[in-house]
């Protein structure tokens, strides 16, 4: 049954409210639906909503626009077609950074974490889409995409785990909790998760999906390259561009997948057009390139202060004044934000394109006897601390530490003279209270029960954590030996 986006909404308006978020779940119907299915283990009730939004996904698409060939002939061709337009784009790239071309995404440090933190819907559910196909483990023409999602899974090693990887990169530079974010950026993430969970159901479209996302795109290259240019660590990035490789990487696996998945029994096409249209879907939602050109440094800076003003418009004095008004009263209402902050300008608090250090409102956060230490994460200083240096941030200085003489050293620089550390690095920690009760159960277990018990562990609420890490382990031990 197709069902359009409307009539989704209103089925989403009877979800429970959604925690850690100001309004209502109904009024977040995409972040709403993406939690049910990637924090826990879903119902039926929620993985048939999951379903209809696909449903409504699919109507919605345009099968003239599919990117597939029209036959499975031209397959193999069209990956390495793909693959060499890439490369060319990104080695004409690099020949315009050399002679002096700036960085083409990322306008300053800021921008380059506002993006980490607004693309993270979609990364920490990566690889999700296959899940609903591991308990079909036995088939071998389900092979190569089971073996592609134990590799996301980073076959069980923390520090390969994608998810792992991602919320690491996260926590160190304090991107996290994602409160804040548009609706509209959990859309991409939610078509992956809302698939793993309807395997049986989409089988045509989940193989379509994990062929069109597969494919190394340009903006993996771009980004990771200007991530090392500011010092960030660029590792998971950089992962993906090794295992998407189009010669034995996730790239030609997924292409072998859709080949070896054809009917052998003729379906006049139906299967193939299926996977065509799932091939569509990768490109559902908010792409990398709109959030990189989707952001305002001032707005993101308005954002910030108004998330604070709930907490802020109790905490100071009445003597703590800005154009004659009490602070508090300034952060009474969030929409006086912008009205605020000019205010702030225009008393000096703030002096715009100039080093923060002449910016009273920056000694308040940052330095010796900062009155208002520990109010900013790092994130937020940082876009802070970019916004009011204006141009001079594209140096990429930290907020922390003195803008760079000379062009400041990579992150792999850093890494080689000990000045950073990876978010690659330790194995997962083995006290947890899932893990305990997996072994116990495991334990007790045999042949199906015990698979379904490693199956259940390796989804994507949990295999990043260090049950799931375990499940994974264990689960590609012992299908390496069938």
């Amino acid at each position: 049954m197709h069902v359009g986006r409307q009539e989704w909404q209103q089925l989403q308006a009877r979800t429970a409210p959604e925690a850690g978020l100001a309004r209502p779940a109904a009024e977040r119907p995409l972040a709403s639906l993406y939690h049910r299915l990637a924090d826990q283990m879903p119902d039926e009730a929620t993985r048939e909503d999951a379903a209809r939004f696909l449903d409504a996904e699919l109507a919605a698409l345009d099968p003239e626009r599919a990117d597939l060939p029209a036959t499975p002939d031209d397959l193999l061709e069209w990956m390495q077609s793909s693959a060499r337009s890439v490369h060319a784009r990104y080695a004409a790239y690099l020949e315009g950074r050399r002679a002096g071309a700036p960085r083409r995404y990322f306008a300053n440090r800021a921008h380059a974490l506002y993006v980490l933190r607004a693309i993270a819907p979609t990364k920490l559910v990566d690889g999700a889409w296959l899940y609903g196909l591991v308990e079909h483990w036995r088939n071998p023409r389900l092979a190569d995409l089971v073996r592609t999602y134990v590799e996301e899974l980073g076959e069980g090693a923390a520090d390969k785990n994608h998810v792992v990887l991602y919320r690491r990169l996260l926590a160190r530079h304090a991107l996290d909790p994602l409160d804040g974010l548009d609706d509209a950026l959990y859309h991409q993430g939610l078509v992956q998760v809302a698939l793993g969970w309807n395997a049986a159901r989409f089988l045509p479209e989940i193989v379509g999906f994990n062929l069109g996302y597969e494919q190394l795109p340009l903006h993996l290259l771009v980004t990771a390259y200007e991530l090392n240019e500011l010092g960030l660590d660029p590792y998971y990035f950089t992962l993906h561009v090794t295992v998407d490789n189009p010669d034995s990487g996730h790239a030609r696996r997924a292409c072998q997948a859709a080949l070896d998945l054809l009917p052998r029994i003729d379906d006049a096409g139906a299967f193939w057009r299926r996977m065509r249209r799932g091939t569509q879907l990768a490109c559902a939602g908010l792409g990398t390139t709109q959030v990189i050109e989707g952001f305002d440094i001032g707005q993101e800076v308005v954002r910030i202060l108004s998330h604070k003003a709930g907490s802020g418009s109790g905490a100071h004095s009445d003597y703590c004044k800005v154009a004659g008004r009490p602070v508090n009263q300034w952060l009474a209402d969030p929409a006086q934000v912008p009205a605020f902050l000019q205010a702030l300008e225009d008393g000096g608090w703030i002096v715009r394109n100039a080093p923060p250090e002449q910016s009273r409102f920056w000694r308040l956060l940052q330095g010796d006897r900062a009155e208002m230490f520990g109010v900013f994460s790092a994130y937020e200083l940082q876009v802070i601390h970019d916004w009011i240096r204006g141009e001079a941030s594209a140096d990429g200085a930290a907020y922390d530490e003195a803008p760079p003489a000379r062009r400041r050293p990579t992150f792999r620089a850093q890494v080689r003279n000990g000045l950073a550390g990876s978010v690659a690095g330790a194995e997962d920690d083995e006290l947890d209270p899932d893990l305990q009760v997996l072994e116990a159960r495991l334990r007790g277990a045999t042949g199906d029960d015990r698979d379904a018990l490693l199956v259940e562990a390796m989804s994507p609420c949990t295999h990043w954590t260090p049950a799931g890490l375990a499940a994974t382990r264990q689960f590609w031990r012992e299908w390496s030996r069938n």
